[in-house]
């Protein structure tokens, strides 16, 4: 009988070690859910009142049933952007210029996102079973809202054309996602035991955007941000994919806690240990591409010899996939890194 302790995932994020070894996911995708719990439901997550309750009833179901002691979820800020769409390519940023930027509806984009976060937020806090809290929060960070606005490819151009409008970018999304997390820690204080957000600043090599730009432009950004989720007494957990070495020190210094996301091909997760699991607590380890590419009793032992490795050389630790469990990754690859985990514990507990 699995019981559900918050406390371990903020002992992880705060760099402590927790008392039982957690599992966190940064996403999973609901299908995954469903295939898993043998329940349709995630169709019900854009629905009424009604449907939000039966989707976060079987969604905080499905966290306890596979042992974890959290709950992660977010209301991405892409999903309600006016004219929003260039950060995956459907459509030309909607802000190309001055002009753009000077026009765009900026004061009302708080409104929107409320429309649509807290009826789901309220459902989920509704439906959050004993001992477990959220992590998560205000999906999208800083670079990932500017290219969704504005396109990657544009916004290399803007910085060079018209660095004045580029800073101006920055700052004012600074300043929303600012007022946005203030606002959620005011309206739901006892809801999450973590806030986070996904930025993918990186891809294989290095940082999408050159180091000093993401230093001068985004960093002082995420330092407010940081600031309002300290002052609520929380702990903030960072995604980034991709190789961000080059300013991952520059984040620690603005006060981030912990550190998700990792993929073999950029380097062994010993590495992001060993960098930086004196300061910050370290979260995932198993990359995503073994637990699709591995045969299940296979991901099983490399999870519990390399959890258990993972789990002696860091002092916060949480173990789960590297990146995400999209709706491609086999359940039962998903479901034998879950058991190793859950053995793992048994044999921390003779």
């Amino acid at each position: 009988m699995f019981e559900p302790d918050f406390r371990n995932i903020v002992a992880a994020a705060n760099n402590k070690r927790p008392e039982r070894l957690p599992l966190y996911e940064h996403i999973i995708c609901p299908t995954i859910m469903e295939n898993i719990l043998d329940v349709k439901f995630a169709d019900m997550e854009k629905g009424d009142s009604s449907d939000l309750n039966e989707f976060f009833a079987q969604y905080c179901r499905f966290w306890k049933e596979m042992t974890y002691d959290t709950v992660s979820y977010e209301v991405c800020v892409t999903e309600v952007l006016p004219g929003g769409g260039a950060l995956l390519g459907e459509t030309k940023g909607v802000i190309q210029n001055r002009a753009d930027f000077d026009t765009y509806p900026w004061a009302d984009l708080p409104r929107i996102l409320w429309e649509t976060a807290c009826p789901r937020f309220d459902a989920l806090a509704n439906n959050m079973l004993p001992g477990m809290k959220a992590v998560g929060g205000i999906g999208n960070g800083v670079f990932e809202i500017s290219e969704d606005l504005v396109g990657f490819q544009q916004l290399c151009y803007m910085q060079f054309d018209d660095p004045e409008l580029f800073s101006d970018l920055f700052k004012k999304i600074g300043e929303l996602l600012a007022d946005l997390w203030k606002t959620l820690l005011d309206k739901y204080p006892d809801l999450f035991c973590v806030c986070r957000t996904g930025d993918d600043m990186g891809y294989k090599s290095q940082t999408l955007l050159a180091p000093g730009t993401i230093i001068s432009h985004i960093v002082p950004q995420y330092s407010q941000i940081v600031r309002h989720i300290h002052d609520a007494g929380l702990p903030y957990l960072m995604h980034s994919c991709g190789c961000i070495f080059d300013v991952m020190d520059r984040f620690i210094d603005i006060g981030i806690d912990a550190k998700h996301s990792n993929e073999d091909v950029i380097a062994p997760y010993d590495r992001w240990i060993e960098d930086y699991g004196d300061r910050i607590g370290m979260f995932g380890g198993i990359d995503t591409d073994n637990v699709c590419r591995m045969k299940p009793d296979e991901l099983y032992e490399f999870v519990i010899k390399e959890g258990t490795r993972f789990r002696k050389k860091a002092k916060g630790f949480a173990i789960g996939s590297g990146n995400s469990i999209p709706d491609y990754v086999p359940v039962d690859g998903y479901l034998a890194m879950i058991k190793a985990v859950q053995e793992i514990r048994r044999r921390e507990e003779k």
